[in-house]
């Protein structure tokens, strides 16, 4: 659908224009004729099964000047305003439970729904990284509960707000400060431990590392907190939100493409996951010799399962602007040379790669290294201690997990026990092992290879959701996880290409954002700019952020090639630097239509 929308477009034949509802209200961008106003309101609400904050206490919390937290709807930090007037809850925020115990939570759609600005029009672009602050929001609602429970009186404020009476109980206060004590302690411990400073900054966070810092630090250890607060550790690198359209399709997801993709198994895995590290509640339990990942955990299955189905919906959007097709022309050309020639097709076009289960054909996303920054592959070497997991393993899966062990196996153990629960039942005729065993010695199951062909059909892929990079194996992890310690190993860095489908809507570019538009990449890395402002206004000629943002203060500062472990590297990516001038005008111009 997308070659013949390109087609069209070089052809100078009409595609449909974005809708505007009025002058007030952000233009939607064309993305589909799937695409419509009631699947974007499910993208926007649809609970995956995080569990922030209860919806009374954020409600009733204030800030530092007196304020309601939720005054201006979280647009401070970059979200978009919601539709739900009740809550004043902003887009990719949702309110779910009964009335009066309703739990505030996050959707995909906070992270990636985009909205740039040009000649002061808004324009909206669905599965667009989205430029948020997500660190300042974190950290500005820690500071907002401390001030909430710092003295008595201020403390009763706070409940008179939560409990909707002038007068409450001494009863129900004490409760409600038990309550509250108990999920800042949980809530402080992370943030205090986690958050980097200086902070990931617009449209950047440490996805994978939070995400092993919740699995890992509050989820495993002891009742009744269930922390293991030695496991956290500063989620210092950063990486940009990635675009969702076309996100099905890929042969690999996750920055470093660590993860089979493809499949609506694996697709679930990913999501998993990601609601663990996104205030999802995980707190497994030892059943003799079962765990049962399912104490209370919070994933929403049905929720991520409609989510995925939403997201494969969304279609690159269409430039909505003029094209010069006659360039535009040229610039395809330029896009299908050989990579040598400074073409790009090799790496980020649409081929055909892996098929999954049943007859799931995937875009080949190679993964390669190209002299990008490094830092993820350090947070992918954290060992932490397995806790109540200590000799888990899904039979045919994964291996046993040891006392002290990857975070990525943690993390794998947990996310794929989380599903075979979920999916296994006795109608298939699997075996109960099958619900996930723990063997204190873990000498037996460790002699046994891992066996995808011995799972249900429809779990066969899911070994491949999490696959660790050989790049990151030290001498002592290649020993744990038998490889051979005298191979060399690949140099730490290489990430997966994608297809550039849509490329325009998702500056800042490389996946650290350090590169603030096309143009930009085009240059050598010594020629890019070291310090650039991050915001919504787009430079529709460079294809990216504009230098002068009046909305944001946030300037993104990155080193260089001297630096690459930085997490702010804007090294790399050499491709296309040394074509003509011209040459380089028609190519931006061609990446306008895909």
């Amino acid at each position: 659908m997308r070659t013949v929308a390109v087609l069209l477009t070089l052809l100078g034949l009409s595609v449909s224009t974005p809708s505007r509802a009025n002058d007030s209200s952000p233009v939607f961008l064309d993305q589909g004729q799937a695409w419509d106003a009631v699947s974007r309101a499910d993208f926007y609400t649809r609970d995956q099964g995080s569990r922030l904050i209860p919806l009374a206490w954020l409600t009733a919390l204030k800030n530092e000047d007196g304020t309601a937290f939720l005054a201006d709807g979280l647009t401070r930090y970059g979200y978009l305003p919601g539709s739900d007037s009740a809550t004043t809850l902003p887009v990719g925020f949702h309110a779910t439970g009964p009335a009066g115990a309703k739990v505030v939570g996050m959707t995909c759609s906070a992270c990636h729904t985009r909205q740039i600005k040009v000649d002061g029009k808004s324009y909206r672009i669905d599965g667009g990284p989205a430029l948020v602050d997500f660190q300042a929001f974190l950290e500005d609602l820690d500071k907002a509960v401390a001030r909430a429970i710092s003295d008595d009186g201020t403390f009763r404020t706070f409940a008179i707000a939560v409990l909707q009476t002038a007068s409450p109980s001494a009863n129900n206060v004490a409760a409600l400060r038990r309550d509250v004590d108990a999920w800042y302690l949980r809530y402080h411990t992370i943030m205090d431990l986690a958050l980097p400073k200086p902070g990931w900054g617009l449209g950047r966070l440490d996805a994978v590392g939070m995400i092993f810092n919740r699995v890992t630090g509050l989820g495993v250890g002891p009742e009744p907190s269930f922390l293991i607060p030695e496991n956290i550790r500063r989620a210092d690198a950063p990486t940009r939100y990635p675009f969702l359209w076309n996100a099905t399709k890929q042969d690999k997801t996750q920055w470093p493409g660590f993860a089979d993709n493809g499949s609506d198994i694996l697709g679930l895995a990913r999501n998993v996951g990601e609601v663990l590290g996104v205030f999802g509640t995980y707190q497994p339990r030892r059943l003799g010799p079962l765990v049962n990942f399912w104490n209370n955990n919070s994933t929403n299955i049905d929720g991520l399962q409609i989510l995925e189905e939403l997201v494969k919906k969304i279609e690159p959007p269409k430039w909505p602007w003029p094209i010069d097709d006659v360039l535009a022309a040229k610039g395809k050309a330029i896009f299908e040379r050989p990579t040598a020639s400074g073409g790009c097709y090799e790496c980020h076009g649409a081929k055909a790669g892996k098929v999954r289960f049943p007859v799931q054909q995937t875009w080949a996303t190679p993964i390669q290294n190209v002299g990008t920054d490094t830092r993820q592959y350090d947070v992918l070497a954290w060992t932490a201690k397995s806790g109540i997991l200590k000799g888990a393993y899904i039979p045919f899966a994964t291996k046993p997990l040891k006392e002290v062990d990857l975070a990525f196996n943690i993390l794998a153990t947990s996310v794929i026990g989380t599903i075979a629960q979920h999916v296994v039942s006795p109608s298939t005729g699997s075996s109960s092992a099958m619900l996930g065993a723990s063997v204190d010695t873990g000498m037996a199951a460790a002699a046994e290879p891992v066996d995808a062909s011995r799972l249900p059909s429809t779990l066969q892929d899911l070994p491949g959701a999490f696959q660790i990079p050989e790049a990151i194996a030290t001498p002592e992890i290649r020993l744990q996880l038998g490889m051979n310690a005298g191979s060399p190993s690949p140099p730490k860095g290489a990430y997966e290409s994608r297809v550039l489908h849509g490329i325009w809507a998702a500056a800042p570019y490389l996946h650290n954002g350090s590169v603030a538009s096309l143009a930009d990449l085009l240059k050598p890395s010594s020629q890019r700019q070291q310090r650039f402002k991050v915001g919504p206004v787009y430079d529709l000629k460079r294809i990216g952020l504009a230098s002068d943002q009046p909305q944001s203060a946030f300037d993104r500062v990155t080193t260089g090639c001297d630096d690459l472990n930085s997490g702010n590297s804007r090294c790399g990516h050499e491709f296309g630097t040394s074509l003509p001038d011209l040459e380089k005008e028609a190519l931006l111009e061609y990446l306008k239509a895909l």
